[in-house]
């Protein structure tokens, strides 16, 4: 098992990635505290790719709470080892400053309607911030030849499709990778918030997975979806607080209404679901 190489400048980025010449690489950004799911990615940029880098860095402005900031878990030399068994080269791990080197910016991307709705009406500003530290680091990872290519978890959709929007609105030159969600036995999506919850709480978390099955199952019969069903099971968790249980269009997430309750679901469609549990917020999906 090869140790990456840990680079915290992007001219050290730069010159590692020249170094090795690539004819293709893959990229993915993370914010630390890696966990199976993560790892799942740097094994789909693994197969694909000559040179696999991926970047270790907590973004400020995708936090709209400073304790949440403060406490989200820094364990660099476990994410790096993580990191060594999936196959990655190079680990780009910068100081804040040397992302935003001017202070937090005073031009950034707007999410738009997009970023609104779901995790961003609960959450203001959160995509925003996302967006400007993807768009920071998907230039510098760039190799500038060859092949190019960015790897991005589906536990976070919506996320996904605002990247999507960027890069296809603002003609990034890379291709965007979606890998499926990665689960616990029992079912539940795997998330580095899993750790801040005790046996009881993860027990009751599994409602998610339960409720998105359920309507997953119905819509592969093509039978009338009855989100209410799924909604109720929520209220019978007392230690669940239900965000959001919906089923969207995958293309613009608006909500599907036509064919979600009284007929037969037909077409496609993404289920959503956001709940906090022990003051931990959540979140799932399921396409369908």
């Amino acid at each position: 098992m090869k140790t990456p190489k840990i680079v915290k400048t992007r001219s050290e980025l730069k010159a590692a990635i020249a170094e090795a010449n690539p004819g293709s690489l893959g990229f993915v950004p993370t914010m630390g505290a890696l966990h199976d799911g993560h790892a799942s990615l740097f094994k789909a940029a693994r197969e694909e790719n000559e040179l696999v880098v991926i970047s270790v860095f907590v973004n400020e402005l995708q936090f709209n709470d400073a304790a949440d900031y403060s406490k989200y878990p820094r364990t660099l030399d476990s994410d790096v080892q993580l990191a060594a068994g999936a196959g990655v080269d190079i680990v780009f791990a910068p100081e804040a400053q040397e992302i935003y080197h001017a202070g937090l910016p005073l031009i950034r991307l707007n999410s738009g309607a997009l970023g609104e709705m779901y995790e961003g009406a609960s959450r203001p500003g959160h995509f925003d911030g996302m967006l400007a530290v993807v768009a920071k680091l998907l230039h510098l990872a760039d190799p500038r030849q060859g092949e190019y290519r960015a790897y991005f978890g589906q536990k976070d959709a919506q996320q996904v499709v605002l990247i999507q929007r960027m890069v296809a609105d603002l003609d990034y030159a890379v291709q965007l990778r979606s890998v499926p969600i990665v689960r616990s036995e029992k079912g539940l999506a795997l998330s580095s918030r899993n750790a801040l919850l005790n046996e009881e709480q993860l027990q009751a978390a599994l409602v998610l997975h339960r409720a998105i099955s359920l309507i997953a199952g119905r819509a592969a019969r093509h039978e009338p979806l009855n989100l209410e069903d799924a909604i109720g099971m929520f209220q019978m968790e007392p230690l669940v607080e239900l965000d959001y249980f919906v089923v969207v269009d995958p293309a613009n997430l608006q909500e599907l209404a036509f064919n979600c309750q009284d007929t037969p679901f037909t077409g496609e469609g993404l289920i959503l679901v956001a709940a906090t549990v022990g003051g931990v917020r959540l979140i799932d999906n399921q396409p369908i």
